[in-house]
């Protein structure tokens, strides 16, 4: 990479992929490093360049497997004992971020755990997006960017979607604030959909908040896992009288049997970003990247500029 670049930008195993476009976006090459694994599973991580003196950008999301963590976390080490200048973590999906608070008694608090760890490691500062609860923020001792995909989705509703039918909704109450943005910013009208779980990732029962009948509703939410949650509510707000239903969500975690979910149900589309790698193979899904924003926003960060200006809606 050229001595004349400030920054270097560095990536994990798994989120090499995203890191690559990044690195296209921001016209410089992905720097050079090497993770060896042992037989047991342990791995180790060493840059295969000098670092010294450079703020570096470790582009790494800490989806499952825990694996990703701990890569991240060993190349935070290693870029502080290398004295790299600054250490910011690219963390497009924060894992654990669903355990952001006690819902019940002798829980883990876990999002503010891996918080402290990554701080521990020695991270200066975090690059992420669209995390489960904007309070997350506030676990960081260390200055935290917040990213939205509003600004990719955005584009796509209104140069892919027919906006003069459409309907924002949110497939459970804790996603009202996300719905009523987008809502509010193309002058539509929402509905709710009030869910109840008698354990994780199982619903027991949904109702619909609003009038559907006739609309295109488009639901929002911040993660699929299962799938479960947003294809009973794209069925529900079928059997109520819409038109067509679709989804997009910023995170596609879709842990099995989420794409058979999908594909079996009333959802004529999902869109994702590309903040997790998907492999599941289902003509219903689309995935828009975010390395145009990441890119923008190391760019900025870089430059002392703001990074506010980039949210379209919140």
């Amino acid at each position: 990479m050229s001595v004349h670049t400030p920054y270097l930008i560095f990536s994990g195993t798994k989120s090499r992929y995203l890191a690559e476009k990044i690195c296209i976006s921001l016209g410089c090459p992905l720097g050079q490093m090497n993770i060896e694994y042992f037989a047991d599973g342990e791995f180790s991580v060493s840059y295969e360049e000098s670092i010294r003196g450079r703020d570096v950008f470790l582009v790494q999301s800490t989806f499952p497997s825990s694996d990703n963590l701990m890569e991240l976390l060993l190349m935070i080490d290693a870029a502080k004992r290398a004295s790299a200048h600054s250490i910011i973590a690219v963390i497009p999906y924060f894992g654990w971020a669903r355990q952001d608070r006690k819902d019940k008694p002798r829980v883990s608090i876990g999002a503010k755990m891996i918080a402290d760890i990554l701080s521990v490691a020695g991270v200066n500062r975090v690059i992420t997006m669209d995390l489960h609860a904007d309070q997350i923020q506030g676990f960081f001792n260390v200055p935290v960017d917040h990213l939205y995909a509003s600004s990719v989705f955005l584009e796509y509703i209104k140069s892919q979607l027919p906006l003069e039918n459409l309907i924002m909704a949110t497939p459970d109450v804790g996603g009202t604030k996300r719905a009523s943005s987008y809502s509010k910013y193309l002058g539509i009208p929402m509905v709710i959909c009030h869910k109840t779980r008698q354990k994780a990732n199982e619903v027991a029962e949904m109702r619909i908040i609003g009038d559907v009948a006739d609309k295109d509703v488009l639901l929002v939410d911040d993660i699929v896992d299962t799938a479960g949650t947003i294809t009973k509510a794209a069925d529900l707000m079928m059997a109520n009288g819409a038109r067509s239903v679709r989804a997009m969500a910023s995170h596609a975690v879709m842990s099995d049997p989420a794409t058979l979910r999908v594909d079996q149900s009333a959802l004529s589309e999902i869109i994702f970003t590309d903040s997790i790698p998907y492999t599941k193979k289902s003509e219903k899904v689309t995935v828009l990247s975010i390395a145009d924003m990441f890119a923008e926003a190391i760019g900025r960060v870089c430059r002392d500029e703001s990074i506010s200006s980039l949210y379209t809606i919140k």
